[in-house]
């Protein structure tokens, strides 16, 4: 989950901690990047990690097995596992350091990479780039932060434009903001210089401070009444707890 500036830049080291059924992720500093629970490691143990699923609101459920998953940021792969085994998706990864890959392969039950899912080792800012890319992702999920989870290390307008251009009409990006509110409304300024303001849904933080941020590619606005019925669904399918994602879960612009 980290993109220096430098090239040469020397990447963390990445360890692993138990807390009892849990599984935790480390780059460098006691900041937990990531976890799995032991005996369920394809579940989405972190509350804010399923918040970064609330694009499936926006989907319709028959079609999501053949849609693509994009990652930047492997973290401890939740997201990649999730979406390759529970929604049996097409999924890729974009992580520039090779430990964090290593280390979800031998501790987080990372599944080799295949047809299905790969991982790409590469500066995300610049992979994003590449127009094989464009239009070709569904479901975008932005986790990126450095060993000190100060603040997202990609926050451009011109970065988050580059995520819109990956994505297909019906596409969402999901990202998790994590810091000061100032942060948080600077990094929710260039997402709506990117996409426009009607295209993005907030959810309020988590008790440990992530607001997840969702931005669709074409703005929609779905009734209340319709997007609780898509929750039950998604609760019933797939045991996410969708319903109770409501209660915070808004449109940022004002009607």
């Amino acid at each position: 989950m980290i993109r220096k500036k430098s090239p040469t830049a020397e990447l963390p080291e990445v360890s692993v901690s138990d807390d009892g059924e849990v599984r935790h992720l480390h780059l460098g500093t006691p900041w937990i990047q990531g976890s799995m629970r032991i005996d369920d490691p394809f579940a989405l143990e972190l509350e804010y990690v399923q918040r970064m699923m609330a694009w499936l609101l926006f989907v319709e459920p028959s079609s999501v097995a053949k849609r693509h998953a994009m990652q930047l940021g492997l973290g401890a792969g939740a997201i990649t596992k999730f979406c390759r085994k529970k929604l049996r998706m097409c999924c890729t990864v974009v992580e520039l350091n090779p430990r964090v890959e290593a280390v979800c392969r031998a501790w987080f039950k990372l599944p080799p990479d295949g047809p299905m899912q790969r991982v790409v080792l590469a500066d995300a800012a610049q992979e994003i780039q590449k127009p094989e890319w464009h239009g070709t992702v569904d479901a975008l999920a932005v986790d990126l932060y450095d060993h000190e989870a100060a603040a997202p290390v990609l926050d451009s307008a011109g970065f988050y434009a580059d995520c819109r251009a990956l994505l297909t009409e019906e596409g969402c990006m999901t990202v998790n903001l994590f810091g000061r509110s100032s942060s948080y409304e600077r990094s929710l300024a260039r997402m709506a210089e990117a996409f426009g303001e009607d295209a993005l849904w907030a959810f309020k933080p988590t008790r440990e401070g992530n607001t997840v941020v969702l931005a669709q590619r074409t703005p929609t606005r779905p009734k209340r009444a319709e997007l609780l019925a898509r929750a039950e669904g998604l609760q019933a399918r797939w045991d996410l707890p969708a319903p109770k994602w409501l209660r915070g879960f808004k449109p940022v612009a004002k009607p």
